[in-house]
């Protein structure tokens, strides 16, 4: 089969999209689960996804559940642009399989290539690509969005530990005062005294723990999504239903949200700079990793398992239906190419 050019503008495009719909509608478990899985042992603010949820409405309001969407929806547009864009890429090309001279017409000869199925070696490989290439956005993306969820969880655990000390001082002659309400940091700020403090480096702080949480997502979500929707093309050569696209998307995205869990537990609370009271600081992945084995036993790290598993699982069933109905190419007029 000959081979046609993909369109890279045009795939970004189509990966941003998806991403800007795909993240409005799952922020708030998001939150939920970035708050839960920093939460340690004897620190616990939250019992549940529904209870965080609950919790932060009535502290914080309605739109409290979207702090740090903003950094999101700004950065998840490149970030899932290129993610998904660099899969269709790297597949493009693995799938090549010898020239072939070929002619336009009498007077313009063209080189063309032969295409040949992927192995699952291959897709795993084309996985890996784009799982790399993402973290140069998604570092700093989560490094920021962590501050500014998390910063309710603290916020409420100062204000626990307040009124036990209230409490256990009622009988005190001395009348306890309230410490001031810290106030909660923007992403502007944050960055700003990140890179004043840290540098650049500041901002990909946890750099090899989303290398390890992103990569091997990758290498599971992207060729299990494509044989899953694979199962639904009508005929060959015929793209799969919307929907079948979107219960791929979930499916795949579910299994490999819970496979790499264990580093995105680690990920979070290496990326948290503010820590609770009587919280464990960390230096690297292999140190947070076996506090977190010896404090809080393995179980610790499925920590926000469902809740990542509902975020992921909505959010690639959106982002695989808009990338595959091939929007940008529809607007610039382009064909629509199947990877």
């Amino acid at each position: 089969m000959a081979d046609k050019q993909i369109s890279l503008p045009a795939k970004l495009i189509n990966g941003g999209i998806a991403g800007l719909i795909g993240v409005t509608c799952v922020f708030p478990i998001d939150l939920a689960k970035t708050r839960l899985q920093n939460q340690q042992n004897g620190q616990r603010v939250y019992t549940s996804m529904s209870d965080c949820l609950i919790k932060t409405i009535r502290s914080e309001g309605y739109f409290g559940m979207y702090r740090g969407a903003a950094v999101n929806l700004t950065l998840v547009t490149p970030e899932k642009a290129i993610k998904l864009a660099a899969n269709d890429f790297f597949r493009h090309q693995l799938s090549k399989d010898g020239p072939a001279r070929a002619s336009a017409s009498a007077l313009q000869p063209r080189l063309l290539y032969c295409r040949q199925q992927l192995t699952l070696l291959k897709e795993m490989l084309a996985g890996c690509g784009a799982g790399t290439c993402q973290v140069i956005v998604t570092t700093p993306m989560e490094m920021l969005k962590i501050q500014l969820q998390d910063a309710g969880r603290l916020a409420a655990q100062r204000k626990i530990l307040s009124a036990q000390a209230q409490l256990s001082g009622q009988g005190s002659a001395q009348p306890s005062v309230e410490a001031p309400a810290t106030p909660r940091p923007t992403a502007t700020q944050l960055t700003r005294d990140l890179l004043r403090s840290r540098g650049i480096a500041g901002l990909y702080k946890g750099l090899g723990a989303t290398l390890l949480r992103d990569v091997p997502f990758s290498i599971v979500y992207f060729p299990l999504f494509a044989n899953l929707n694979e199962l639904g093309r009508p005929a060959p050569g015929e793209k799969s239903p919307f929907y079948v696209s979107f219960l791929a998307g979930c499916v795949a995205g579910s299994a490999a949200a819970v496979a790499v869990n264990p580093c995105d537990v680690v990920k979070t609370r290496l990326q948290s700079l503010q820590r609770g009271i009587n919280e464990d600081t960390y230096s690297g992945f292999l140190d947070c990793a076996r506090k977190i084995l010896r404090n809080e036993g393995p179980s610790a790290f499925l920590k926000g398992a469902y809740c990542r598993a509902l975020v992921i699982a909505p959010l690639f069933g959106i982002a695989q239906v808009v990338y595959f109905l091939g929007i940008a190419e529809t607007l610039l007029g382009l064909p629509r190419i199947q990877p």
